[in-house]
């Protein structure tokens, strides 16, 4: 599969950069804004529903989900977007569909979105592997969902995560004994609640702190490209942008100052 040459500049929250990324579909997803959304992967009736609610309109919102595209509340998020507004991160090589199950959904999303590995090819999922994919979905969304997770899964080192990285955390309220690992973070005052989905969305969609900037180029610039394609693409911005300094030239590519 092809590997992702430029960096990816939300992943620079994480503790340590991928050395190297994989990828199969549409990487355009990657400029869009994007909400992380993990949970249980067995979910109650009450969390599937309002995942698939909420997923569902934040893909209307023009809003990108990522997930790591495994059973539960990964599957349901990824299934209500729509796998052209999707991004699953995987445990494995990208050629592996993991886990089999999922192996459809899998699919169509490398067809219509877009699948992330840091793993090779043909490498099967391993514990710690399933936590390294995590730290990427984390890392990768604006801010975090926690649909549904008990203490001591593996949702928590996710949560853990995104504290690390600074990252707003959000829950929906969950009845007492139900999702504890949920409840905690509200009791401790670490995740807001969503009580009202179509405020929340609205919140989110308008939200100017994580609203990509209108300036193509400056996008662009974001994937850190480099300066032969820059010049090729935007050959009097190039200039203009380094003479003001908000972009830098460094070892043959572009990076916004």
């Amino acid at each position: 599969m092809p590997l992702i040459e430029f960096n990816i500049e939300e992943l620079s929250s994480m503790k340590s950069y991928p050395k190297r990324l994989s990828y199969s579909g549409d990487l355009k997803l990657l400029q869009r804004k994007k909400v992380s959304i993990i949970g249980s992967r067995k979910p109650s009736k009450y969390s599937r529903n309002l995942t698939q609610q909420l997923a569902t309109q934040l893909s209307n919102a023009g809003i990108c989900i990522v997930s790591g595209g495994a059973m539960g509340i990964d599957a349901i998020a990824h299934i209500s977007a729509k796998a052209k507004n999707t991004i699953s991160v995987l445990p494995c090589g990208i050629n592996i569909k993991y886990p089999a199950i999922n192996k459809n959904l899998l699919s169509d999303i490398e067809t219509n979105g877009l699948l992330i590995s840091q793993f090779d090819d043909s490498f099967k999922a391993t514990p710690w592997s399933f936590v390294v994919r995590n730290e990427v979905v984390v890392a990768l969304g604006d801010i975090l969902i926690v649909a549904e997770a008990q203490l001591k899964s593996g949702s928590v080192r996710s949560i853990e995560f995104a504290k690390k990285m600074g990252k707003d955390i959000y829950v929906f309220p969950h009845q007492i004994g139900d999702s504890e690992a949920t409840n905690e973070l509200l009791k401790n005052s670490q995740a807001k609640a969503i009580y009202n989905i179509e405020e929340f969305v609205n919140t989110i969609a308008t939200d100017s702190k994580i609203e990509k900037s209108d300036d193509s180029f400056i996008e662009f610039c974001k994937t850190n490209p480099t300066y032969e394609e820059s010049l090729n693409k935007y050959p009097n911005r190039v200039f203009e942008a380094e003479l003001s300094g908000d972009i830098k030239i460094q070892n043959g590519k572009v990076y916004i100052i």
